[in-house]
């Protein structure tokens, strides 16, 4: 076997071991959190000279948390697949609500319907990019801040200040690529004018990433609670003895 096709090999099977370990409910969430924070960029819940606030700002946090959680257990690059899987799933939603959209029909007046399911290309694509840009900054961002802390790594500071600080980090650069994408490039061109300034994305993105962060701080001593069951739990043993093997084997 080819090396290409024994690396292209190896990582199906890894990826397929991976997809069986992790336990069902965080891998919903998340991807239900991405396909409503997808939803919930179309709206602007604020805009101010100095300003601007979008509605995924509701539940981009939660999609932090859970990349954070699979991070903390299985690894960066665990959590980078599983953000490409959510991306994907979220790429095939939005793909079946614009077909519904389109669809013509008798019975009422679904104009509302329509362009809110119907989406906005330029959303999604802001939407998409920004996701995985901050999805792996994120993730190795959190996975690096844990080796630093040697002599307790599973305590609840390690945990904090890895999810703390990658999900701020990570929060402003997921805000501020969507917002300079969508309100800056596109959205004058394509909503009438209407538009953001660097400033008001640029404050957007500090102020979603502060009011995120105070969600993680709030909700992150569950997703501590969660990654010690799975480690007491020896939860994805499968997978994690098998990234051991692999890299015995290279």
């Amino acid at each position: 076997m080819s090396g290409i096709k024994k690396l292209i090999y190896n990582e199906k099977k890894e990826t397929s071991v991976l997809f069986r370990c992790i336990p069902a409910p965080v891998v919903t969430l998340f991807v239900v959190s991405v396909i409503c924070m997808n939803l919930l960029a179309n709206k602007t819940l604020l805009q101010l000279d100095w300003i601007a606030l979008d509605g995924g700002i509701l539940i981009s946090w939660l999609s932090f948390m859970c990349m954070d959680i699979v991070t903390k257990h299985f690894g960066p690059k665990a959590s980078n697949k599983i953000s490409v899987l959510a991306a994907t799933i979220n790429l095939l939603t939005c793909l079946i609500f614009f077909v519904a959209s389109v669809i013509p029909s008798n019975a009422n007046d679904y104009s509302g319907f329509n362009e809110i399911f119907g989406g906005t290309w330029f959303v999604l694509l802001g939407s998409t990019i920004a996701f995985l840009s901050s999805a792996c900054m994120n993730n190795m961002l959190n996975w690096s801040i844990g080796k630093m802390f040697e002599k307790n790594p599973n305590g609840k500071l390690a945990y904090a200040m890895q999810t703390y600080i990658s999900t701020f980090i990570g929060q402003f650069f997921d805000n501020f690529i969507f917002s300079i994408i969508v309100f800056v490039g596109f959205a004058p061109i394509f909503w009438d004018g209407f538009h953001w300034t660097v400033l008001q994305c640029t404050t957007c993105a500090l102020t979603g990433a502060v009011a995120e962060l105070l969600m993680e701080i709030v909700f992150s001593p569950f997703g501590y609670r969660i990654v010690t069951k799975w480690r007491e739990n020896a939860v994805g043993k499968e997978y994690l003895d098998y990234i051991a093997k692999r890299k015995e084997l290279e």
